[in-house]
């Protein structure tokens, strides 16, 4: 699994205050953190970014690229211009994150992409929000897809985001974002797929398990990358493929098996697929069970 760092982001407490005062000191040391766990990508999140916008993304870009050469990194802002403006100055392909699946949007972001040669996440938010099912995501491929391949952007670089719900509150939309996983390659030959991975497990108690498990089980269903904590050891031994055993018990569970494991660690994570499967619903002490 290809991992996109998620760490520099305004949000942060630390990262926030250096974007805002300009520092470089703590950005380019989580930048260099992130590329020593081998992450693909890295994240820049600024936001909105209302106010300076397009300054800021290239001060930061420039920041980032200077420690970090080799790693391409992910613009993430709702600014147009602040995106345009990082494209500018990035070196080597850039990923943008995100165009969602809404004309007054795409066609505006869309012709910035294409002139830049970048890869893009195409997010399947549509003009009412958060598509319903797997079919609904299926109609929103397609057309931002088309729109994107019109323009000249070929699916190879197109990154298709059919969006995690936290497993608390919309359980079943876990189910119908791996059953479009499984439709991808049918609807868009050659897209790659991506998605926020730890949404999954907003809210929750035990959030990194949750976000290990389903992203074993998105892979199995076609997930090219994901979006995701580069400080989760165990998430990032996975995605290196240094943990087979894990992966192993999870994809039993996927195929309606239920394993026994003596581990306690790997029983955690038969329980966990349980629920993200939809066998039992949720509750914050499914582990205890």
């Amino acid at each position: 699994m290809k991992i996109i760092g998620e760490s520099l982001n305004v949000i942060g407490k630390v990262i926030g205050k250096a974007m805002k005062e300009r520092d470089p000191v703590p950005i380019q040391a989580m930048a260099k953190e992130q590329a020593a766990a081998k992450v693909d990508w890295i994240d820049i999140n600024l936001g909105p970014a209302r106010k300076g916008g397009p300054e800021l993304m290239q001060w930061i870009v420039k920041t980032v690229q200077e420690v970090v050469p080799d790693v391409p990194l992910a613009l993430d802002t709702s600014n147009v211009e602040a995106i345009e403006a990082g494209l500018e100055v990035h070196q080597g392909k850039a990923l943008v994150n995100s165009i969602m699946a809404r004309p007054e949007r795409y066609e505006k972001m869309i012709p910035i992409v294409a002139k830049h040669q970048a890869q893009v996440i195409a997010l399947m938010w549509g003009p009412e929000g958060l598509p319903r099912d797997e079919n609904e995501r299926a109609a929103l491929c397609v057309e931002l897809t088309y729109a994107m391949n019109e323009a000249g952007i070929p699916n190879e670089d197109i990154f298709v985001d059919g969006i995690v719900t936290p497993v608390n509150i919309q359980q079943p939309q876990l189910i119908s974002l791996l059953n479009f996983q499984a439709m991808l390659q049918d609807i868009a030959p050659g897209a790659k797929s991506t998605c926020g991975l730890s949404n999954c497990s907003n809210g929750t108690p035990q959030r990194p398990i949750l976000n290990q498990t389903y992203m074993v089980m998105l892979e199995r269903n076609g997930m090219y990358s994901c979006i995701a904590d580069h400080e989760d050891e165990v998430l990032m031994a996975i995605a290196r493929g240094e943990r087979p055993d894990i992966v192993e018990v999870i994809h039993k569970v996927m195929d309606g098996e239920s394993p026994q494991p003596d581990s306690k660690e790997l029983m955690a994570f038969v329980k966990t697929a349980k629920i993200l499967l939809g066998h039992s619903l949720y509750s914050d002490s499914w582990l205890d069970l």
